[in-house]
């Protein structure tokens, strides 16, 4: 069946190629399972975030259970490195999907926040998005693909301490949303995922385990539920691209 949608999509054969996921931490969490989908699907996944240990734990996870998988460690924020990041993907095969899944979170309201830390949130969330979509466009082009950016409620609406959150994220979604004009009809599908609400994940039960107990069953969303999900927005049929879409836990008010 994943056959027959792929050999109609807009991303040419959905299983072939490699997928390049950006933003990838510990090995509980939506990075890692984006890869172990994708790389499920068939395609070679290049994993890319700042900890190479945990990026190799990954990938050594996913060739384990049979897929082939890349520990590109680099920094999203250098244009440097992003380029050199670029180059070893391409080294890898055609590029057929690339997932935006960085970010970085500094509370604060604004009188709270300073300076630097606005900054430092703006390079992490939006800076090295636009870097990751200067890279990945020129291959997306040329073969057709899709480019996929994880986004947040803050992207939304914004308040209090998720003031430089909010910033932040809205300047991705702004972003995924000029790419999507602009190289949707030349064979690109950019989609923008909203994540409203936790992640069931090794930050959020390490940082906040308060939070996960009272979240209780179901109550954060699933990295793996949401990788499926990326995973079907890639082999969407071209006459029918998603561009936004949310994802909550079925409990979790809006």
């Amino acid at each position: 069946m994943a056959e027959v949608v792929a050999s109609q999509s807009g991303a040419g054969n959905a299983g072939t190629g490699v997928a390049w996921v950006a933003g990838v931490g510990a090995s509980a969490g939506l990075g890692a399972a984006a890869g172990r989908r994708f790389a499920t699907g068939g395609l070679t996944v290049a994993l890319t975030g700042r900890n190479a240990q945990r990026l190799t734990q990954v990938a050594e996870e996913i060739a384990a259970a049979g897929g082939r998988a890349l520990a590109l460690p680099g920094d999203l924020t250098s244009q440097a490195e992003m380029a050199g990041l670029a180059a070893q993907v391409a080294a890898a095969g055609p590029l057929r999907v690339a997932v935006f899944n960085a970010g970085s979170y500094v509370s604060g309201t604004p009188l709270e926040l300073s300076p630097e830390g606005f900054e430092a949130a703006w390079r992490a969330n939006t800076y090295a998005g636009f870097l990751f979509t200067r890279a990945v466009l020129p291959p997306l082009l040329q073969g057709g693909g899709t480019l996929i950016f994880t986004g947040a409620t803050a992207a939304l609406r914004g308040r209090g301490p998720f003031t430089a959150l909010a910033a932040a994220k809205a300047g991705l979604r702004s972003l995924a949303q000029s790419a999507a004009r602009e190289y949707g009809p030349q064979g690109v599908h950019v989609a923008h995922v909203v994540i409203d609400g936790g992640i069931d994940g090794e930050r959020l039960r390490s940082g906040s385990p308060q939070r996960a107990r009272e979240a209780g069953e179901d109550g954060l969303l699933n990295p793996e539920a949401i990788a499926e999900t990326y995973w079907q927005l890639h082999l969407q049929h071209r006459s029918a691209w998603t561009h936004e879409l949310d994802l909550r836990p079925y409990k979790e008010y809006f």
